[in-house]
């Protein structure tokens, strides 16, 4: 995010570079600051002229280095945007000629999106000399909640824990997706509301009570009822509800119980720090870890192991994955 803030910073204050050349595994803030040189660098009297969107699939390094080395009319500089440049890796390194002197009007934008340079090769070790290299990392899962509170401040709303936690685990560590589901939010919620799991159920459609997050909180609190009730509604629902996200998330609450259980300093602000949770949950980990001695611990994560190559389809063909999910759960809360 401080990366971020500082090209943006710098574009703003008209400190341009020849080449941007921003890449890697998340898409989010390859999209956001190539939108942003795109919107803001030139006025839409200078667009029509000066302003051109290429993709990689259409075009060639040769295509973008005679549009790159064009000069810019009636104004003072000309932006050349590539788009899924990604489809260009084969000859992607064909650039490094340009990038050893290019065109100082020109601000060349290249989106290469889920993969990286060669550091050791001419056109990365090139680029970094004259223009801004900037890789887009996935954010780890437990990272994500925190992005989602930061993002919504900036706008004036705030999230409880338990929304944030039902959009990471809804929706995962794909940052775009996210934002387009919090601007649906900030389209029907006025301006300094806390969003809540209600919010959250009523606009995007995610139940409060039937899902991942609830049912590892049933089975943390060896809740057979409640964690019963939730796989009937997920073998209801099994597009909405895939029993291998399912197993993955019990697999990681398992992993924390283990590490809970070796360590001795059992603090809240302890326990939130080493597990990397937010605090406002770590009681749960706590009564779970009450509720499941190591070497229980050790027997569930051993199961989920189990199941999870079941839920792929290996050695259970016959089974749905909505009576895998109960043979699961009476292994876990037997």
């Amino acid at each position: 995010m401080d990366e971020i803030k500082q090209l943006v910073a710098a574009i703003k204050k008209g400190d341009l570079k020849p080449i941007y050349f921003l890449m890697g595994d998340e898409s989010y803030y390859i999209d956001k600051v190539s939108d942003f040189i795109e919107d803001t660098v030139l006025d839409e009297t200078e667009k029509g002229f000066n302003q051109m969107v290429l993709y990689g699939r259409d075009v060639t390094i040769d295509d973008i280095v005679s549009n790159a080395k064009r000069y810019p009319m009636m104004a003072e500089r000309q932006v050349v945007i590539v788009k899924e440049a990604q489809d260009l890796s084969r000859t992607i390194e064909q650039l490094a000629k340009y990038a050893e002197n290019p065109q100082p009007t020109t601000v060349l934008v290249l989106n290469y999106k889920y993969k990286k340079l060669d550091k050791r090769k001419a056109l990365y070790k090139a680029l970094k000399k004259v223009g801004v290299v900037f890789e887009s990392k996935k954010l780890y899962e437990n990272q994500v909640a925190d992005w989602i509170r930061r993002v919504l401040a900036g706008k004036n709303y705030e999230i409880s824990p338990k929304a944030a936690q039902m959009l990471v685990e809804f929706l995962g560590t794909d940052l775009s997706k996210i934002d387009n589901e919090l601007n649906k939010l900030k389209i029907v919620l006025p301006e300094g509301t806390q969003i809540t799991p209600n919010h959250i159920e009523e606009n995007i459609g995610i139940s409060k009570d039937y899902n991942n997050f609830e049912l590892r909180k049933a089975v943390g609190q060896r809740n057979i009822v409640k964690a019963h009730q939730i796989a009937k509604y997920f073998a209801e629902n099994p597009k909405d509800n895939p029993m291998v996200v399912s197993v993955s998330l019990l697999f990681s609450f398992f992993s924390q119980l283990l590490h809970l259980h070796g360590m001795s300093d059992k603090s809240p602000r302890s326990v939130a720090s080493a597990l990397k949770v937010n605090p406002y949950f770590v009681n749960e980990y706590l009564e779970a870890s009450r509720n499941y001695p190591m070497k229980k611990v050790s027997y569930v994560i051993e199961v989920l192991r189990e199941f999870d190559v079941k839920s792929k389809g290996v050695g259970s063909y016959a089974v749905s994955q909505g009576d895998l999910l109960k043979e699961l759960l009476v292994k876990i809360l037997g």
